[in-house]
């Protein structure tokens, strides 16, 4: 757990106890650990992680306070933390590595194979304050809001699962800049929740033009729309075979890069099937269930030699060449808004409100958002 939980103050907390046990209660403020600073909450975003989580299989330890989407201000240090970072805004990457096994040693953090994690495994930021490892900060420009840093977590990942077919494309310099290239891309992005739109907010921004999008929902395809989708290149997946309309698309031939962004048997194999030959595939939607890979499925991928990439969390090296510092540096730029894409806001008190709306489909969301209030203390 990060940080000590005695302390004389108190604070509001929604405390996971166990399955479907989510209280508002009052706790200690924990105290920050050597290494570590104390955040005040002012943004914390809900995961589609935290969902199934809170209600279904539970987080690795109870009592535990959830939530790993999250911005806030330091409001106080703890031993060995220059006092530099007092009253800074900042935006929290969530893992935390160990620094001692292998992909730790090569600076693969997001890898790690013991780490912490906030939200999940240590308390985290759905609390008015949070105790976090100083290595584990971001400092925010001042054209940078606290609910745009709060959405830096899920912006990184759609970018990690970005960079992670890209990156070994010859035009690509180090810091993530793609200049067109001809022919250009091809790219399908199959599943429009949260981390889908954000890829595709990111891979407009980064140039590429013949992006076809698919989804199943109409505010879904309102939103890509006003992200710079032409109807033309939206195929609602209820009412449309996507598989005849992308190859009516491509010409038949599918696309060079495809992700996978909902993690179900059936995109999966619609994924191989859209792909061109030599192709790639990156899978970045969690898994629902079991995934099944059917015999044709499996034929495809090695009579087409396509290349299946995994991606998982994002990288932070706390320099510029990790996903964190590239999605800041646009942010900072105005070359993407993402709070377009917050639907719904809630207080702290207010919080289960939006837990609830994302558990029961009650309303369509895009990102659910918190705002929080914690102060100096």
């Amino acid at each position: 757990m990060a940080g000590k939980t005695e302390g004389r103050k108190q604070m509001k907390a929604w405390v996971l106890h166990e399955v479907g046990k989510l209280v508002l209660e009052e706790v200690a403020v924990p105290v920050p650990e050597p290494g570590e600073v104390l955040v005040a909450v002012k943004a914390a975003g809900i995961c589609g992680s935290d969902i199934p989580r809170i209600y279904r299989t539970g987080a690795h330890r109870h009592p535990l306070i959830p939530g790993h989407e999250f911005s806030g201000e330091v409001v106080g240090l703890g031993k060995g933390v220059g006092a530099k970072w007092l009253g800074q805004r900042v935006g929290i990457f969530p893992l935390i590595p160990c620094r001692a096994c292998d992909p730790c040693q090569q600076g693969q953090y997001e890898m790690c194979r013991n780490y912490g994690y906030l939200g999940s495994r240590q308390d985290g930021g759905f609390a008015e304050y949070v105790a976090v490892p100083v290595w584990n900060l971001i400092r925010l420009p001042q054209q940078v809001g606290f609910e745009e840093a709060a959405m830096l977590e899920p912006m990184a990942v759609a970018v990690h699962a970005m960079r992670r077919i890209l990156k070994d494309r010859e035009d690509m310099p180090g810091r993530g800049c793609f200049p067109a290239k001809e022919p250009p891309l091809k790219i399908a992005v199959c599943g429009l929740g949260t981390v889908g739109l954000l890829l595709l907010m990111f891979l407009k921004e980064a140039g590429f033009r013949e992006i076809y999008v698919i989804g199943n929902k109409d505010f879904q395809k309102e939103m890509a729309l006003k992200l710079g989708v032409a109807e033309e290149f939206y195929c609602d997946g209820r009412r449309q075979d996507q598989h005849q309309w992308l190859m009516a698309g491509t010409g038949g031939t599918g696309v060079d890069c495809y992700f996978e962004c909902v993690g179900k048997s059936e995109t999966y194999g619609q994924a191989v099937d859209g792909t061109a030959p030599a192709g790639k595939v990156v899978l970045v939607g969690n898994p629902y269930s079991d995934m099944e890979l059917k015999k044709e499925v499996y034929w495809k991928i090695l009579r087409n030699q396509l290349t299946v990439f995994g991606t998982w969390n994002s990288s932070f090296m706390q320099d510029g060449r990790d996903d964190w510092h590239y999605v800041l540096e646009r942010l900072a730029q105005g070359k993407i808004s993402p709070g377009r894409m917050i639907s719904h806001r809630f207080s702290l008190e207010g919080l289960e409100k939006g837990l609830e709306l994302m558990r029961d489909k009650t309303e369509d969301y895009v990102k659910v958002m918190g705002t929080f209030g914690g102060q100096a203390l």
